[in-house]
């Protein structure tokens, strides 16, 4: 029998329906991240889950369950985005930036518009600062995770996570001129 990487649901135990699942799962991920993205962005949701596939399958890593997954998927996409704006950047020789809309759940910006680039080098800064409450910024922000969940993949509480999200909104919100 076929042994899953993942050891809980939804991801099967059967190989080709994980491997199903699995990439429903990163599609539900792009299309989280490209909903925020402007209208007329170039990189499509299926090349967006392509590259960060191919990225997640040169890692040697294996992963407990959908959680820790998920964490990784979104930093893959992270840095797909990031470059991907770099090269548009680099293409129109200083024009052009990309732009995301900061989400609601992610309460970073309250719906503002922010350049992908300028968040990216933010997250950057706040990794210099802690490195755990940037990691909780690309879990929820990126991933989509809930607060609970992104405690569970940086092995914190909850009331932890809860006042590592404060400081990181409230240093993120600076860093950004909000």
């Amino acid at each position: 029998m076929n042994e899953s990487p993942f050891s809980e649901p939804p991801f099967a135990a059967d190989a080709d329906q994980s491997l199903s699942n699995i990439y429903n799962e990163l599609r539900r991920l792009a299309a989280f991240h490209l909903n925020r993205e402007r209208p007329n962005h170039t990189l499509q949701a299926t090349a967006l889950v392509h590259e960060a596939y191919l990225r997640l399958a040169q890692q040697d890593s294996q992963w407990c369950d959908r959680v820790h997954f998920i964490a990784q998927a979104s930093l893959m996409m992270r840095r797909v985005l990031v470059d991907h704006a770099r090269a548009h950047l680099r293409d129109k020789r200083g024009g052009g930036l990309e732009k995301i809309s900061i989400s609601e759940a992610a309460e970073l910006g309250r719906g503002e518009t922010v350049e992908v680039l300028d968040l990216d080098r933010a997250l950057e800064r706040l990794a210099t600062v802690d490195p755990r409450k940037a990691k909780q910024v690309e879990l929820r922000y990126f991933g989509g995770l809930t607060m609970q969940e992104s405690a569970q993949v940086l092995g914190t509480s909850l009331a932890t996570a809860e006042r590592d999200w404060k400081f990181s909104r409230a240093f993120l919100l600076r860093e950004l001129g909000g």
